[in-house]
């Protein structure tokens, strides 16, 4: 039996050079940013509380005595999300928010990166505090409208300090989002 070295060393290069472009492509799709935007019929400007540069939410001190309770909550402040400079000819405009935790738990709250312990910051739709935002869906929600010749609308959401386990510790709280609107 004559095996033929050529033949059998060009077949394993070719397999080798075959296995190299399977890892890039595998490789390559690992490493994939995909970005993601709307065209629409026009923008608005955003403003939280008036700001629309880096705006900062104060929510009050509270004793950590009021998030010793599993499920406990406290300090509920109101911030209020603003458009200006929208056009709103015939019929009124529904504006739409999506919430983006930087730092999320596994109960779709805002993770403290602060040094208290056993506290999380809890997103609600509205002032009242009546309904928990999940951040785990990235759902749009409700609320704003630009009524028919307006060009401004607002709606006021709420944060809170959420305990899910009880026992919190005392020290700073510190959460972040990122928001994007969206016109229906």
């Amino acid at each position: 039996m004559n095996i033929n070295t050529s033949l059998i060393t060009r077949a394993l290069m070719a397999s080798g050079i075959a296995l190299v472009f399977a890892q890039t492509a595998n490789a390559d799709s690992a490493n994939t940013i995909t970005f993601k935007g709307e065209v629409t019929e026009q923008t608005c400007e955003v403003t939280v509380n008036g700001v629309n540069a880096r705006p900062v939410v104060l929510l009050p001190s509270v004793a950590k005595s009021e998030l010793q309770a599993a499920a406990s909550s406290a300090g509920l402040t109101t911030f209020t999300l603003g458009v200006t400079g929208c056009t709103s000819d015939a019929d009124a405009l529904d504006i739409k928010t999506v919430f983006i935790a930087n730092n999320m738990t596994d109960r779709g709250n805002l993770a403290n990166t602060g040094s208290a312990q056993n506290v999380e910051l809890q997103l609600m739709t509205d002032s009242a505090g009546t309904t928990a935002i999940d951040l785990r869906d990235a759902l749009p929600v409700g609320g704003i409208t630009v009524a028919v010749g307006a060009t401004t609308g607002e709606h006021d959401y709420a944060v809170q300090y959420f305990s899910p386990t009880g026992g919190a510790s005392a020290g700073t709280v510190v959460g972040s989002v990122q928001y994007a609107i969206t016109y229906q």
